[in-house]
């Protein structure tokens, strides 16, 4: 079971890990055609955005200011949801050890607690 949840943990890992790669070269190419960033800079931009801190360097043309926009509202839920990927194995292995107990004390119990409990 540990190493179902290991392997799971890496899977996700690696599932975040290259999406995270792709929003912020996505965000790094956009920064730096739009604002004209070197790429250091524009990578930079990405990734504080991405992970809701903000710019960094200030942001002058209109279409930038538009990416920026987009960018940051992408950038809220992205962050979010791989922060739910990255943890959905443990989850998932907590609620399954956590249900196996309760079937044993249901077992332990008899099937008289199980009728009085649902009325």
């Amino acid at each position: 079971m540990r190493r179902t949840l290991i392997r799971r943990l890496a899977r996700n890992g690696g599932i975040v890990a290259a999406l995270i790669f792709a929003a912020v070269a996505i965000g790094a190419a956009a920064y730096h055609w739009f604002d004209e960033l070197p790429w250091l800079d524009a990578v930079l931009n990405a990734a504080m955005i991405l992970t809701g801190m903000g710019p960094v360097n200030p942001i002058s043309t209109p279409q930038a200011k538009l990416f920026a926009t987009a960018y940051a509202l992408f950038g809220g839920v992205f962050f979010l949801t791989m922060i739910a990927v990255l943890l959905a194995p443990a989850v998932h292995h907590f609620l399954t050890r956590f249900h196996l107990d309760l079937d044993e004390d249901e077992e332990r119990r008899g099937p008289t607690s199980l009728r009085k409990r649902k009325t």
